[in-house]
């Protein structure tokens, strides 16, 4: 075919061609520029999604319908005397040692009092003398009184005699009283055992001077210890939770891993300024006779959990100026910081006793720069950063 067979391309052909090329490359860069700006949409939501903080919750402590109460305590007999004299004197004789059994009434020792002896011999002495006098006197004015009758003596002489009589048998009665006073004396000569129990003291020896009086030391101590009496101090904010009738448990160093059982008899209902701590009392059998007076023990009570309560961990809690408070999380993920009352400190967990609800969601370990209202994510949730960061990698390309 020769150059003059090839047509030439029409002028219009050439405009419809470029408009073509024009209308391409239009769309080219169109789709470019809007899938240019897609991409640092997702971009900039990826990088505020990445921004918000992921947060864990913490794990909810279930409770149990009673709590244990653990609280130290002091065992004392059920009945406790200290022995002192009642009489000057000198030890005679003592009959039972620290550890024996006693009888109410069984004599412990006996005292030699020989300046009560005296006194009381002067004593019964002058009421004989006493005695004497009185009879004469009654004699006497029985006497004038007849002698009155006859007319023999007068009105005034039968009168005194008789006023005679009368006082010389005060006399009588007073000298009287004074000998049963030492004769009273004479029984504290012997010192005897005020009721069943054991010999847990015993400070005299043969030929000791004793003297009367309370101000010294005992010459003697007994215990009755068929029951016990446990002694503890409870904190103030469980006082009330306990009452009288409730049943505990309590250990002993000498006897590990054994528990026994104990009855709350007494609440003081007094709370001590010093420690804030209310004084109550609880009572236990002896009957084989394990326990001591003065001996330590632990007590265990159960006492009935508060529904309000909540245990937490300790990493939830944050300790600022504002005091104690836990981070909280509302329906729409905001940070809600809450301040909380403490009850006890378990070490890896603590008691809130208000400001919180078991329905709270709680966050653990709470970042320093978290505040009031900011949104977080919940650790475990499904994450959208993948499919961002997938669709902005294809755009660059």
């Amino acid at each position: 075919m020769s150059s003059e067979d090839v047509k030439a391309p029409s002028r219009r052909s050439l405009l419809t061609a470029a408009t073509a090329a024009v209308l391409l490359a239009a769309v080219v860069v169109g789709y470019g520029f809007v899938n240019r700006a897609q991409s640092k949409q997702e971009v900039e939501d990826w990088t505020a999604a990445a921004s918000v903080p992921t947060v864990a919750l913490a794990q909810s402590i279930p409770q149990s319908p009673t709590q244990t109460l653990t609280l130290p305590g002091n065992i004392q007999p059920f009945n406790r005397a200290e022995i002192f004299a009642r009489v000057n004197g000198y030890l005679k004789s003592w009959d039972h040692d620290i550890g024996s059994q006693v009888k109410s009434g069984e004599v412990l020792a006996t005292i030699d009092a020989p300046d009560l002896d005296q006194q009381l011999g002067q004593a019964k002495a002058t009421l004989a003398s006493v005695r004497a006098n009185h009879q004469i006197a009654s004699l006497t004015a029985s006497r004038n009184n007849i002698l009155l009758q006859k007319q023999i003596v007068a009105q005034q002489l039968a009168d005194q005699t008789t006023a005679d009589e009368k006082a010389k048998e005060a006399v009588v009665d007073a000298n009287e009283a004074n000998v049963r006073q030492l004769e009273a004396m004479q029984s504290f000569k012997t010192l005897a055992a005020p009721f069943d129990g054991v010999v847990t003291a015993r400070n005299v020896e043969l030929g000791m001077l004793i003297n009367s009086g309370g101000s010294g030391q005992p010459l003697f101590e007994v215990s009755d210890l068929h029951r016990i009496r446990l002694y503890v101090q409870v904190p103030q904010s469980f006082s009330a939770a306990l009452t009288v009738g409730m049943k505990a448990k309590f250990g002993m160093p000498q006897y590990p891993g054994v528990q026994f059982d104990a009855t709350l008899s007494h609440i003081s209902k007094a709370i001590n300024q010093a420690s804030h701590s209310m004084q109550v009392e609880l009572q236990a059998d002896n009957a084989d006779g394990k326990f001591f007076g003065g001996s330590y023990c632990i007590v265990h009570f159960e006492i009935p959990t508060d529904a309000n309560l909540v245990k937490i961990p300790s990493t939830a809690l944050v300790t600022g100026n504002q005091g104690t408070q836990v981070a909280t999380i509302d329906g729409n993920n905001k940070v809600v910081f809450k301040r909380v009352q403490l009850g006890r400190d378990l070490g890896d967990s603590v008691e809130v006793l208000a400001g919180l609800s078991p329905s709270d969601r709680i966050i653990d370990n709470p970042p320093e720069t978290l505040t009031t209202g900011d949104a977080v994510r919940v650790a475990g949730a499904t994450p959208q950063s993948a499919g961002v960061v997938s669709r902005a990698s294809t755009a660059r390309h």
